[in-house]
């Protein structure tokens, strides 16, 4: 059978999408592919061996015509309607689709009546008038095109780590399985839990190195082999992404664990250490003329140095070896302790679940509770709730809550701040919600001192009991707007307002870096997946990785406490929470 995943199924039906939406095809056509890679994406079972065995006809949305596609590609690895659409146009041309604002019409545009095909051809038409004087461009799109190419420019070789981890754990597993092998570990900035990448780090112990390297670089998700040698290979994948791997003793395996972990700066300050206890410290061992530690885990090596152990996650010489020295690391928030969580949606708005559907899934993945957030009106484009559909939302879930038994949907709303800081509801409808997620969904340029004027007015507001996605950046796609971070956590502070990390992978927002002064301020956070379908509250394991890496305890997350208990804590003023 061929190597085919479910991804394959999804990112070839959603390119065949763009590529009828280029060829101006019935739109109809274009949404049926769409929606089938919706559904293939969200399938519970083995879809990819039950296309292989065209068994699809009891899945509701997948017609014949999309059952004949998904069996032949799923059976045979390629698929022929899609090749021929590929074929009628430029390989560039899907750079296109990677440059922000830049969608499906807008490039036809510019293919059709320019013959811009690529990232390399736009820049250099943007330098003239051409693209300016096109109908639905003009001077302030060029501008906002040529910042979107600096920004895929400054980002080309990095990596979301929610992209890059489902691959890295089907590596790692790969290599885990090795008869060879007796440990195995991603190090580097993964290990660490860093919001981006530029390469995965894999280690494992061995007494065959070569024959590992061997095994790593036929990897079928091999683009192209960098290096191949004895005890260190590293090969490029297909989308892009450069692995290496290290193989090493078992006895040097700690070491060799802790060096590449990292940080480089985390590093330094262990190396300096180990000098003053007259040691010397390198990825293979301890070295120096006394009696040398024993070390069998990396522990082992923390306790030699007179420190405890550090998670991984916090290693980035912020304060971690002084805490770990005098004994007061932080008992670290993880995935285990989410009871539930809030800010997510449902088909009301712009989700692909129902609310029964979205329940069942939180349910599934041992959660007492989940919050529901649908967008607010002014949110347009993700079909946002009006007074009366949100009122409607209300009654539909007190009728749902009558069915479960230790388990409750809890009733709130994405509401957006509008550009003077006011809320989309009036306080007359947000009393009657559960809670209120409040967010920026429109005007990111505002100056910094307007938008955090912009964030504070909704904060004082007694409805408001969370800021969604602060700073509203997506991960190598858009920065954050200009804020003022301290004021917004002051505000927080002083306001008792909830600041969520949205564990999105595209925004994992609040930054990792702000948590532990929000957290000395008293600042809750709520970690969020702003789950748009269900297999999306997997991300709260991302959540929770972020969390720890800014040294949240459970204590400091609201949505650690059990149903009961954050029933009360809603239920409290605001001030008293």
């Amino acid at each position: 059978m061929p190597d085919v995943t479910r991804d394959t199924l999804v990112s070839t039906l959603e390119e065949i999408a763009l590529l009828l939406e280029l060829k101006g095809e019935n739109p109809f056509k274009t949404r049926a592919y769409r929606k089938g890679a919706e559904i293939v994406q969200n399938f519970d079972g083995d879809i990819v061996s039950r296309a292989a065995k065209d068994d699809l006809k009891d899945i509701k949305g997948i017609g014949d015509a999309l059952q004949q596609k998904l069996h032949e590609l799923a059976s045979t690895g390629t698929l022929e309607y899609h090749q021929n659409l590929r074929a009628e146009f430029p390989s560039t041309l899907f750079e296109l689709f990677e440059v922000q604002g830049l969608g499906p019409k807008k490039i036809k545009a510019l293919y059709d009546q320019l013959g811009i095909s690529s990232v390399a051809e736009l820049k250099d038409a943007c330098q003239g008038e051409e693209i300016a004087k096109l109908a639905g461009f003009g001077a302030k799109t060029v501008d906002k095109i040529l910042a979107a190419i600096a920004n895929r420019e400054k980002f080309a070789d990095r990596f979301r780590l929610g992209d890059v981890a489902p691959l890295a754990e089907v590596l790692l597993e790969r290599l885990r399985d090795h008869p060879k092998v007796s440990r195995s570990a991603i190090a580097g900035s993964y290990r660490r839990s860093k919001e981006t990448l530029h390469d995965l780090d894999f280690l494992v112990a061995t007494n065959e190195g070569a024959e590992l390297t061997k095994f790593f670089a036929t990897f079928p998700e091999v683009h192209e082999v960098i290096v191949h040698g004895d005890t260190k290979a590293s090969i490029r994948l297909e989308n892009g992404l450069q692995c290496d791997l290290r193989a090493v003793s078992n006895h040097h395996f700690p070491f060799a664990l802790q060096y590449f972990t990292g940080s480089k700066e985390h590093n330094v300050e262990l190396r300096s250490l180990a000098l003053k206890k007259g040691l010397s410290l390198n990825e293979y061992d301890f070295t120096g003329d006394g009696e040398m530690p024993e070390v069998n885990e990396e522990a082992d090596i923390y306790k030699a140095l007179g420190l405890e152990w550090v998670a991984p996650e916090l290693r980035e010489n912020r304060g971690e070896i002084e805490a770990a020295r005098e004994g007061t690391l932080p008992k670290l928030v993880e995935l285990s302790h989410l009871c539930g969580t809030f800010h997510n949606h449902t088909t009301a708005s712009d989700g692909q679940n129902t609310l029964q559907e979205m329940a069942e899934a939180a349910q599934d993945h041992g959660l007492q509770y989940l919050g529901i957030a649908d967008h607010s009106k002014s949110s347009v484009q993700a079909n946002g709730l009006s007074e009366e559909r949100l009122t409607e939302q209300l009654d539909t879930i007190a009728t749902l809550n009558e069915s479960f038994d230790g388990f409750a949907l809890i009733a709130g709303s994405e509401v957006d701040i509008l550009k003077d800081g006011s809320l989309d509801f009036e306080d007359e409808l947000l009393s009657k919600l559960d809670y209120c997620v409040a967010s920026v969904h429109n005007v990111f340029n505002l100056p910094e001192k307007e938008m955090t004027a912009r964030l504070i007015r909704a904060m004082e507001n007694e409805y408001v009991t969370m800021l969604g996605h602060v700073t509203g950046r997506l991960l190598l796609r858009r920065d954050p707007y200009a804020l003022n971070m301290e004021k917004i956590i002051d505000c927080a502070a002083e306001t008792r307002t909830v600041i969520e990390l949205n564990c999105s992978p595209r925004r994992l927002d609040m930054d990792w870096r702000w948590w532990h002064r929000a957290r000395d301020k008293g600042v809750l956070t709520s970690i969020n997946p702003d789950a748009h379908a269900t297999e999306q509250l997997q991300y709260l394991a991302f959540g929770a990785r972020l969390a720890r890496k800014g040294w949240l305890r459970p204590e400091d997350v609201v949505n650690c406490l059990p149903l009961a208990k954050v029933q009360e804590w809603l239920a409290l003023p605001k001030s008293k929470r």
